[in-house]
């Protein structure tokens, strides 16, 4: 799972009051977000990238003002972010409702019928063949391309909420995101072996899973995402089921992998930037091409005068 391309321009940061109360609230709602996460982790002995092509982020929507209102606010101030405070990750279910995400699940798999799909390719090269690191295949849709208008609305709900943590994400500013990158697994027994989605600082700072696979079992149908949060005794054992939502940090804090899938597995992956780390890998790229261009014309810092 990796997605790297220039951020959209800033949306800005909300005021930094309320972030006291909000830890306060957290807290008298702790025992409730730990119930809420149990149904999603697994305890269990720890045990001892998305590498992407061809995407580009947009700006998320909306306006951060509305923070707090309606149930997109209270899910964002009441559970998304303490659990992402306190765990690193949540999992919110029937995030879309029936109705929205089996349209969802239509328009991607009218991309899979139409052969949209291509393998799933790695930024840094590894030793042996691709498809032993990851087997699955993606599309990558901006949400208003004819047949996935639905996967667009998606998008805005994902943007809507991740807009009204604003502020709140671990002093992340978020300020654009990724295209979405839609994956199916054909349930060929590959899947995806352990990785960090942004393991060298290229901005991504959220990462953000739909699911959508209906009567999914994984005892039968494999297709486990597994999170080994850093500094947690635990592995969280996410099952892909249908209209699922999960949210994670996309650094070094949750390594994770997809155990083989031996039936078709779709998920739609976004994935949020925070600007100064986005920009800070911006300049590094523009350094880079400078130096490759400058060194490819005998012109660079290093060629003899």
């Amino acid at each position: 799972m990796d997605a790297s391309r220039p951020a959209a321009p800033a949306v800005g940061l909300l005021a930094g009051q309320g972030r006291q109360a909000a830890a306060s609230r957290a807290e008298r709602k702790g025992v409730a977000v730990r119930g809420l996460l149990w149904l999603a982790v697994t305890r269990e002995p720890k045990r001892p990238s998305p590498e992407a092509e061809g995407s580009v982020e947009r700006r998320p929507r909306g306006e951060p003002g509305a923070l707090q209102r309606g149930p997109v606010g209270r899910l964002a101030r009441d559970y998304v972010v303490p659990c992402l405070a306190r765990y690193g990750l949540c999992v919110k279910d029937a995030f879309l409702g029936e109705a929205l995400g089996g349209h969802i699940l239509a328009q991607v798999e009218g991309l899979h019928r139409g052969g949209k799909f291509q393998d799933g390719q790695l930024v840094l090269r590894r030793a042996g063949p691709a498809r032993r690191i990851r087997g699955d295949q993606v599309a990558w849709v901006e949400g208003r391309e004819p047949g996935c208008r639905a996967i667009g609305v998606l998008m805005a709900r994902l943007d809507e909420l991740i807009l009204q943590c604003a502020g709140k994400l671990g002093g992340y500013e978020i300020n654009g995101r990724t295209k979405a990158m839609v994956a199916c697994y054909p349930g060929n027994g590959l899947g995806y072996v352990r990785h960090v989605d942004n393991p060298h600082g290229d901005g991504r700072c959220v990462t953000c899973i739909y699911y959508l696979n209906r009567k999914w079992e994984s005892k039968v149908h494999g297709g486990l995402l597994q999170i080994f949060p850093e500094g947690h005794p635990v592995v969280a054992n996410i099952d892909p089921i249908f209209d699922r939502l999960l949210i994670f940090w996309s650094d070094q804090r949750n390594p994770h992998q997809v155990k083989p899938a031996y039936a078709t597995r779709y998920a739609i992956t976004v994935w949020y930037f925070d600007a100064k780390e986005r920009a800070r890998a911006k300049e590094a790229h523009q350094r880079a091409s400078a130096q490759k261009e400058g060194a490819s014309s005998g012109t660079g810092t290093d060629s003899p005068t």
